[in-house]
């Protein structure tokens, strides 16, 4: 699988995909999905091209907008890539959380049932959420729905206890995100450690997440960490956000919660896209690396870039 399907971010992608395309057409697709660049762009998008997308940030955690096709590289192993495509996009998206409801989540759970209410506010009628919860298993507490007041509803009633079987709730969540109904898809899990009751193992979650069409984006409360599973968290939430794409929020006090689901809420609606085609010799099923970079003038401040370390190359 890609590192997005083609054949779902087309309908996004209208204004650059279509060799066809009129000016008109452009103007209207652009007025939907956001900018996109020049008409060099516009090349018809199917199976084989690789979509990365991107988010970039300045020291200040604030998304940066406004580069273009020239301001990035992107490479393929040690190869540098042909941009084939290019956009800056505000599409409708799916957002699956991924709540802790563990025992030691119970003196946080107050403040981190609340703080979903910043990204709601960030997202648009268009856009959809669900709910997983993970204590001793991991259930479905909310299926896709855009009244968000559902899912802070669900929240509430909610009493943390038990293990933490964090990697079967990822699975579930994985699982579900599947059936959104945008293309454009994204999970955030708001955890205090690690995994200490799952049935899926740190490979099989990394696999999965590699090949899923969505971006991860957790925030870790690594406040006192007791047990090896919650000292070892932040590398198993790190883990899980690199080969998506996403970013890892880590916050020593629940008071900050708020504050990182804004950042998300903002960053998911701030995104780039990248398309190319990989080296014909990239054989299917094999796992290919992708690095990006950013080209800016010298003198620049400092700016983070979060994409997709890898893919694994589809059947040609």
């Amino acid at each position: 699988m890609r590192i997005l399907s083609a054949f779902l971010w087309a309908s996004l992608l209208a204004g650059i995909a279509h060799p066809d395309a009129t000016a008109a057409d452009s103007a209207s697709n652009r007025g939907r999905t956001g900018h996109a660049e020049d008409s060099a762009a516009r090349i018809r998008v199917d199976v084989n091209m690789t979509l990365v997308p991107i988010t970039v940030m300045d020291g200040w955690g604030r998304n940066v907008i406004g580069l273009h096709r020239g301001n990035f590289r992107v490479f393929d192993g040690a190869e540098q890539r042909p941009i084939a495509a290019f956009a800056r996009l505000d599409a409708p998206i799916s957002v699956g959380l991924i709540y802790d409801s563990s025992g030691s989540m119970r003196s946080k759970f107050g403040i981190a049932r609340q703080a979903p209410v910043q990204l709601f506010e960030k997202l648009n009628p268009e856009d959809e959420a669900f709910l997983v919860t993970v204590s001793d298993r991991s259930v479905l507490r909310n299926d896709f729905t855009s009244d968000f007041g559902a899912i802070l509803n669900r929240l509430l009633f909610i009493a943390p206890s038990g293990t933490t079987s964090l990697l079967d709730g990822v699975h579930l969540a994985l699982q579900r995100i599947r059936h959104a109904h945008n293309p454009r898809r994204a999970l955030i899990i708001v955890s205090d450690g690690g995994d200490n009751h799952s049935r899926f193992s740190r490979r099989e979650m990394s696999r999965m997440a590699s090949e899923s069409e969505a971006q991860i984006f957790s925030i870790c409360l690594y406040q006192s960490p007791q047990s090896d599973e919650e000292i070892e968290g932040p590398e198993l939430l790190d883990k899980l956000v690199k080969v998506s794409g996403g970013i890892n929020f880590m916050i020593d006090d629940p008071a900050e919660l708020p504050g990182a689901f804004t950042q998300i809420g903002v960053a998911l609606h701030n995104q780039y896209l990248i398309g190319y085609y990989p080296p014909e010799d990239a054989r299917a099923g094999t796992y290919r690396k992708v690095k990006v970079q950013l080209v800016v003038p010298v003198g620049t401040p400092h700016l983070d870039i979060f994409a997709r370390s890898g893919y694994f190359v589809p059947g040609r």
